[in-house]
């Protein structure tokens, strides 16, 4: 029986493929107020600019090619039951070939309906226009978790956090909250690791193992030494 091998990955494995943040200083989120083009109340105040921010996002991220940390998360499955529980919108894990993705904070290539929730749709182009509509006439969203908005994924993620055997942290800093207390679900001989070019300065964890690297290197470590060990 395979271990349970849990993912958290965040912005900085999506970096090296060249998809910038809003902490990136050139990121695509200059120009912008966040609460603008990421928020309720943003949306209520112009629609058209908010779809316009999540259309040039689209396209941006549609021509991007999973790195080589994506890859070798997918390769991970022929050993371990891997989830991959991500705070990204892209679909660069899916593109690399894991099975089993869980998107905190929504899909950039899906679109919502802004009357129920429940209703998420596949897109065939990378727009949203003013005037699309859900199947009850009203006007689609971004499938985005807006800041201010429950993050409805949280305690499915949970719940896998607290199954693994293994957990680790890639490419985020561990200070985004909900998704930061993941890593405090998993149980206390669960083997952790923690991959971030930057490490940040976060409370003890029992058993983590730091690597203080670019998430393409850490995760090729992280994997070489999780293989070895299924073979000792």
């Amino acid at each position: 029986m395979k271990k349970n091998l849990v993912i958290l990955s965040g912005a900085g494995i999506s970096a090296e493929s060249g998809i910038a943040t809003f902490r990136d200083i050139n990121g695509l989120w200059e120009g912008h107020d966040i609460m603008e083009v990421a928020s309720p109340e943003g949306w209520r105040k112009n629609k058209s600019l908010v779809l316009d921010f999540y259309n040039k996002r689209r396209k941006q991220a549609h021509g991007v090619k999973p790195n080589e940390a994506h890859h070798i998360l997918a390769k991970l499955e022929q050993y371990f039951d891997v989830t991959i529980i991500t705070q990204n919108v892209d679909n660069l894990h899916e593109k690399a070939g894991s099975s089993k993705v869980i998107h905190l904070h929504g899909e950039l290539f899906k679109s919502q309906s802004t009357a129920d929730p429940r209703l998420i749709y596949n897109m065939h182009s990378l727009e949203i226009n003013i005037g699309d509509k859900c199947e009850k006439g009203s006007q689609l969203r971004p499938f985005i978790v807006w800041f201010g908005e429950m993050v409805t994924m949280i305690e499915p993620a949970a719940e896998i956090a607290s199954s693994a055997d293994i957990f680790a942290v890639i490419g985020t800093s561990l200070l985004v909250y909900p998704a930061a207390g993941l890593i405090q679900y998993a149980s206390e001989n669960c083997k952790k690791y923690l991959i971030d070019i930057k490490s940040p300065a976060i409370p003890p964890v029992k058993n983590l193992q730091v690597i203080e690297a670019l998430a393409s290197v850490g995760t090729k470590i992280m994997a070489d030494e999780l293989i070895e060990d299924l073979y000792k």
